[in-house]
């Protein structure tokens, strides 16, 4: 049963949700949704029953210390609400948790319990995904759904993936035979630099966010620690003649792809969406610029760990380095790419 009683009426409210796991390569998307609760100071008003949804075997629960009283804290999903600000007030709605270990089914009725009773417009979905991608180069994100019509409208991919799939595609789809009009966006992580964190596919989802609904998101640090990334993956890389070879094939294969994309047509949009983003932030709305190259951190661990470089990169084997149709672990994207037209965490 939803009661919502401690929840005011919401204005024009989007739900933005992401799972820790087999969706969230470098844990990309989860940190976003971290960063946008602590940035917007989101006040958790939900939390699903973990009996309900997890193994505790597969997602321990915590123990620490309250003041020497000892305290559990069980893996769950929370929800919380955060108010924009700017001339146009609105509502987000966000969701974070940890892939559900069992009845998926009952996991995304509930979501879309409170989506309904909280009067959601639309639900976004953030992914990150391990791909044959250049860490030098923007991280590409893709913006997919279901609905024909919402593809067509918001300049969206219609999804046409088949396979092995997580509980961001379990979702969407439940979104969409709900009714509620649904997107997933999709950040690729470089397969051979996939641990965590990856503030630079952070950075890249809020950005898509950015655009997708036409508001400002305040950044933070978030675009210096993306440039820091970036230059510790980069010396890392030097070191290892092997690794630094690689990834110039994927610099050139990635530039080769995108040359056609070199129109005026293609600058004339790029330029659009920058006039669009130093236009949406009216006043109200925190400083954060933006950077197109692309926390409070998630509620269960410390992804950031202090770090300012990276682990060492992950040295490619001869040949391909990684098969594209690899299996369903976390960090192994399942045959021809995730449910929205590429490949799952």
């Amino acid at each position: 049963m939803i009661e919502l009683e401690g929840v005011p009426e919401l204005v024009d409210p989007v739900m933005v949700a992401a799972f820790e796991g087999w969706n969230d390569a470098g844990d990309a998307a989860s940190t976003a949704v971290a960063h946008l609760d602590r940035e917007w100071k989101g006040e958790v008003f939900a939390a699903l029953d973990a009996e309900d949804y997890y193994d505790f075997q597969v997602n321990r629960p915590t123990v620490w210390l309250d003041g020497g009283t000892r305290k559990i804290t069980w893996p769950t999903t929370r929800l919380s609400v955060v108010r924009v600000g700017g001339e146009k007030p609105r509502d987000l709605v966000l969701i974070r948790g940890i892939e559900p270990s069992m009845r998926w089914r009952s996991y995304c009725n509930e979501i879309l319990g409170f989506a309904h009773e909280l009067g959601v417009e639309m639900v976004v979905i953030l992914g990150a995904l391990l791909g044959d991608t250049p860490h030098t180069r923007p991280v590409p994100v893709s913006g997919v759904t279901s609905d024909p019509d919402l593809a067509r409208t918001m300049d969206l991919e219609e999804t046409r993936y088949e396979g092995p799939t997580g509980i961001v595609g379990i979702l969407q789809e439940a979104c969409t035979h709900a009714g509620v009009p649904a997107v997933s966006l999709w950040a690729a992580v470089p397969h051979y630099v996939s641990q965590p964190p990856n503030p630079k596919a952070t950075l890249a989802l809020l950005n898509r966010l950015e655009d997708l609904l036409g508001l400002r998101i305040p950044l933070g640090e978030l675009p210096e620690d993306a440039r820091a990334w970036q230059l510790g993956v980069d010396q890392l890389a030097a070191e290892d003649s092997e690794v630094a070879e690689y990834v110039q094939t994927l610099e050139e294969a990635r530039d080769t792809a995108e040359l056609p994309e070199a129109s005026g047509e293609a600058i004339a949009r790029e330029f659009e969406r920058y006039l669009r983003r130093r236009d949406v932030g009216g006043p109200g709305q925190a400083p954060g610029g933006h950077a197109t190259e692309s926390g409070d951190v998630p509620y269960l661990r410390d992804t950031s760990g202090g770090r300012t470089r990276p682990p060492k990169p992950q040295r490619p084997e001869k040949g391909r380095p990684k098969d594209s149709d690899g299996g369903a672990g976390p960090e192994d994207p399942p045959p021809g790419g995730p449910d929205e037209g590429a490949s799952d965490d």
